[in-house]
């Protein structure tokens, strides 16, 4: 008995010490378990940590590399302010960077101060033999009455067609009357304005011209008031407007602007350069104090630049563009695009490839600083309210320190007789951007294509228009060419777009902008052109994009476009040709933007 229990004992003291060895050797392989996978788990961090470290690594060094090799971001510094951290840290830049605009423009000698062979031609308007005086063709008791509209050169051009309207018509033409209720609201009379008793002796062999209509049985002559469609030629006349001027003896045709074909027969368009450059003259006092003008910009400097600068905020909402002012540029010019309910909708991107947007004041900077005018030129500034202010302004000013203006170089005092009156104002302005050396501009609009005409019909004086189809792309990019590459291409662009002779082909454009069948060549010009093949080709390469602008910017009600005028027909243009076809049915007219 004894003999087996302690049998049972040592059984039972052997079992339980295989259970506590077990239980060792299972606690024992838990902890080299645990060891081994805290082993793995650290392995797999580490190289965790390690291709986190060598892709950051790979970032930065990315980052450095794109910093020092790309060239710095296009910022638009128009509408930071001038002393503003972002602007100086913006400018530090871009004074590394490869595009780096220099402070010499280049050798003025080589012509910029004059257009090449403009000496081979000439203006010329005397009337041929078969032109018939006013003694002659004009009938007793028929009188045209106009009124114009807009702008100052606007008007003008309404007044330089009306006395063809009237030689058209056999009629007495009674001295235009002007616009007094437009966005100008300038209360001159003509008289005030243009000298109308050489406007009406210059003419009397032309147009017989009156100051007032006369008496109708000692009582008022209240005459028709009727329209004309645009681009209105010789046979429209005659079939649309004589039938009612002979049964009413007296008609009035309102908002007098472009309504005369760009086509006519040689001796009446020679009879509108009659009108336009020898007859239109402004008054005395005008005169004088625009002299005045141009003899203190001649003190400054032999030669000057006159620069017609167009950047409004009308301006700008009105033709849709975008220049990278954020949501507030957005906002400020949204809300002044709404007062035109029959815009359509704007498409920025659209109208600045189509070349429709004025350029900046940078951009004309820009610009002529490629075509080789450095910073000590002087450049005379016609322009109104600007965008932004004297932000935008800046970088055209660091341009060209030189910056002038008819507020800067006159006396309060001496502008007090103009000063409340837009259009004597813009008068002023006419007469310098006439008589300078050089006249740019930063649009296509009415006092541009005035005064273009004008330096043309008087010996090709350099008129710079900026191709801005080709330079929009080109200032776009600006920041990935180094400067000499983009100055030849702002030169090589630009051909056809300085004023030189036959830019433009004949019958093409506006005719006030290109007064073809009034230039005239000298004898030797044949042996010349001969010798210019080639630049005669290149102009005429870049002529087609000066054709398409021309063609584009043509004012039709389709088109609403900015540059053209004050008021559009909502009816239908007719085409520049022979046709008698005619609009149907005219609706009432819709206000537009001013345009001079």
């Amino acid at each position: 008995m004894m003999l087996t229990n302690l049998k049972q004992l040592m059984f039972s003291l052997k079992m339980k010490r295989k259970k506590r060895e077990r239980n060792n050797i299972l606690l024992h392989g838990s902890n080299d378990i645990c060891v081994e996978l805290n082993r793995i788990l650290w392995r797999k961090r580490h190289r965790i940590f390690s291709l986190v470290s060598f892709v950051s690594g790979c970032l930065i060094l990315l980052l450095f590399a794109v910093s020092v090799f790309s060239p710095p971001p296009a910022a638009n510094l128009l509408f930071l302010p001038p002393h503003s951290l972002v602007r100086k840290e913006i400018a530090a830049v871009e004074s590394n960077a490869v595009f780096q605009v220099p402070t010499s423009g280049g050798d003025l000698d080589r012509g910029l101060w004059s257009t090449s062979r403009s000496k081979l031609y000439y203006g010329c308007s005397n009337a041929s033999n078969k032109f018939q005086t006013a003694d002659m063709k004009t009938y007793p008791n028929r009188y045209l009455l106009i009124s114009t509209s807009g702008g100052l050169n606007q008007q003008r051009t309404g007044i330089v067609d009306s006395v063809v309207a009237a030689y058209i018509l056999n009629a007495t033409l009674v001295v235009p009357r002007l616009d007094q209720r437009s966005y100008w609201k300038d209360a001159s009379g003509f008289a005030e304005i243009f000298n109308v008793d050489r406007f009406i002796s210059s003419l009397s062999r032309d147009v017989k011209i009156i100051k007032e209509l006369p008496l109708k049985g000692g009582q008022p002559w209240i005459p028709r008031r009727m329209a004309v469609p645009r681009k209105c030629n010789e046979r429209c006349y005659q079939t649309r407007v004589l039938p009612v001027l002979t049964k009413k003896q007296a008609i009035e045709l309102r908002k007098f602007d472009y309504r005369l074909s760009n086509r006519l027969e040689t001796d009446l368009q020679k009879l509108r350069c009659r009108v336009n450059y020898h007859a239109l003259t402004f008054t005395d006092p005008i005169l004088d104090m625009g002299k005045l003008l141009v003899e203190r910009m001649r003190m400054k400097a032999k030669h000057f630049i006159a620069l017609h600068l167009r950047f409004e905020p009308d301006m700008l909402a009105f033709t849709g563009c975008y220049y990278g002012g954020g949501d507030k540029e957005r906002r400020e010019l949204g809300k002044i695009r709404r007062r035109w309910k029959a815009l359509h909708a704007s498409n920025p991107e659209k109208m600045r490839r189509q070349g429709r947007c004025p350029l900046t004041p940078e951009e004309i900077g820009l610009m002529l600083r490629a075509l080789g005018f450095g910073s000590d030129v002087h450049i005379y500034v016609a322009s109104g309210e600007v965008y932004g202010g004297e932000e935008t302004l800046a970088p055209l000013k660091a341009l060209f320190p030189n910056f002038h203006s008819k507020e800067t170089i006159a006396t309060e005092a001496e502008l007090a007789p103009f000063s409340s009156f837009s259009s004597r104002m813009a008068a002023l302005d006419y007469i310098v951007c006439d008589e300078s050396d050089v006249f740019v501009s930063n649009n296509n609009g009415n006092m541009v294509r005035m005064i273009a005409g004008r330096r043309r019909y008087f010996g090709h004086k350099p008129t710079i228009r900026p191709n801005a189809k080709k330079l929009y792309k080109l200032f776009m990019a600006r920041n990935n060419m180094t400067w000499e590459e983009f100055a030849t291409k702002v030169q090589a662009f630009q051909v056809g777009f300085m004023g030189a002779p036959k830019e433009v082909k004949p019958g093409r454009g506006e005719f006030h902008e290109n007064p073809t069948s009034c230039i005239c060549e000298t004898t030797g010009t044949e042996t010349i052109q001969k010798e210019t093949q080639e630049e005669d080709h290149e102009n005429d390469n870049n002529g087609r994009d000066t054709a398409e602008v021309n063609d584009e910017q043509d004012p039709i009600e389709e088109d609403l476009d900015w540059i053209e005028d004050d008021y559009s027909d909502n009816i239908k243009d007719l085409p520049d040709t022979d046709s008698n076809v005619l609009t149907k049915q005219e609706q009432p007219e819709v206000e537009e933007l001013f345009s001079d």
